[in-house]
């Protein structure tokens, strides 16, 4: 078969194919393909399977892995923004090192982009302190995963060299990278090329790793990359992985259209000993976390405007609300108690995961590209201090709305230029403190939003 020819068929395969009856967005399409392009197909395969553990996650937005990321209760705007000590308003001076995204850390942006696959970024400066350059390609869509007790867990190509043929074989490590001096600590290779945010995630004490096979989830030494333990599904089952006060969870379900149940296991951190938190009736799918909550949504619903969204506690404990949404979704984000959600029209709304409640509907206050459009809308930020959600188009414009009323309190625009075809993901918003990080391409611009002026 040809390049041309494979390359249709993965267009054809993610368009066509019901995955729980979540469609993959058609910028996610071209992504895959556009990346197996330049890494062949073993690449864009791994890709292509791994959208059947995000395919909701893909179309709402969820972009932090199942990791919990807001716990603290939301006041209302009250308090000014405060810049961090050291900090002044920067934009970026290190290309080619963000186009795939980047995590905060403390003072520090750690980034992947075309030339580097990680990269540390002084979040004060915006200047480049070390890199670790790609092996042959850095056009993914991918970002560094985390970052913990100085240590930068990151992906890469596992290899830069050719075949006979001239062809490329690819494949992916995860990698640690010591965060002070930019030194690779150890690799350790994946079983596909899946870098999305199941592939990877921080537990306590351990990484957890989809390693060594597609059906295992490994615990990995944080210095060294040695495995401790491990845990393997059975055939024809497949199984989300979340993370809640550094415990990991497993949402297991028969991979067939209409399953009759998802079982939800604990694992031990420190040995991996499975214990049955609850079972949950037909196919559900991760959309995030919320303190201790998981967040789901029922399989199948991800295409339509009433949903059943389902909480459960890491004691099992479990509600089940309905959602309506109405339009088609560009971006959501869990938030404290709330579900923020951005529709292709242009509005945002705010639901209580308690009650099932829309508490409010506003217009976004950005322009919103269309479903079909390159690149996407980058996934919401809040500020629990300041009691606000900050929403980033690809145009660069940039809205604050407060997040008990919906009402706006504050709107830029910055000029984050246009990314280079065919590398990096869609645009990123992060918060430094009260501090935005825009991100489009390899640019960056930091800035300090002025609540009220």
């Amino acid at each position: 078969m040809t390049t041309e020819r494979v390359e249709e068929k993965v267009r054809q395969t993610l368009h066509a194919v019901a995955l729980d009856r979540v469609r993959a967005p058609g910028d996610l399409v071209e992504k895959v393909v556009r990346r197996r392009s330049r890494r062949r197909f073993s690449q864009a395969a791994g890709t292509a399977v791994a959208v059947a553990a995000i395919s909701v996650g893909a179309v709402f937005g969820f972009a932090d892995g199942g990791t919990a990321r807001h716990e603290r209760p939301v006041r209302p705007a009250a308090s000014p923004a405060t810049p961090p000590e050291g900090w002044k308003p920067w934009q970026s001076s290190s290309p080619d090192a963000g186009e795939r995204g980047c995590v905060v850390d403390g003072a520090a942006l750690y980034c992947s982009g075309s030339k580097y696959d990680a990269a540390k970024i002084d979040a004060n400066t915006g200047k480049r302190l070390w890199g670790v350059e790609v092996n042959r390609e850095g056009d993914g869509i991918d970002h560094p995963v985390a970052v913990r007790d100085g240590v930068v867990y990151a992906y890469r190509n596992h290899t830069a060299k050719n075949l006979p043929n001239g062809d490329y074989f690819g494949g992916t490590d995860l990698m640690a990278v010591n965060a002070g001096t930019g030194k690779v600590l150890w690799t350790v290779e994946m079983p596909q090329d899946d870098r999305t945010d199941q592939a990877a995630m921080l537990i306590d004490g351990a990484v957890l790793a989809n390693t060594p096979s597609v059906r295992t989830v490994s615990a990995l030494d944080p210095l060294t990359g040695k495995e401790k333990w491990r845990h393997t599904w059975d055939k024809g089952i497949a199984c989300q992985r979340a993370v809640l006060s550094g415990v990991p969870y497993l949402l297991c379900t028969p991979d067939v259209e209409k399953p009759d149940g998802t079982d939800v296991l604990r694992l031990d951190p420190a040995t991996g000993s499975t214990t049955k938190v609850a079972t949950l009736p037909g196919g559900q799918r991760l959309v995030g976390t919320s303190g201790d909550r998981m967040v789901l949504i029922a399989a199948g619903d991800g295409g339509r405007k009433d949903m059943q969204l389902t909480t459960i506690s890491s004691s099992g404990e479990h509600a089940s609300h309905p959602y309506r949404i109405d339009g088609a979704l560009a971006t959501s984000d869990v938030v404290g108690d709330r579900l923020i959600t951005v529709s292709r029209q242009g509005k945002a709304s705010a639901h209580s995961l308690t009650t099932g409640k829309t508490l409010w509907t506003r217009p976004v206050g950005v322009e919103v590209p269309s479903q079909d459009t390159m690149p996407g809308f980058a996934t919401p930020v809040a500020s629990a201090e300041q009691g606000i959600v900050y929403f980033f188009s690809p145009t660069g414009d940039l809205s604050g709305l407060d997040l008990h009323t919906g009402k706006q309190v504050w709107r830029t625009h910055v000029d984050t230029g246009k990314p280079r075809p065919g590398f990096g993901g869609p645009p990123q918003l992060l918060l430094y403190e009260d501090v935005l990080v825009a991100k489009n391409g390899s640019k960056m611009v930091s800035l300090l939003p002025r609540i009220g002026d």
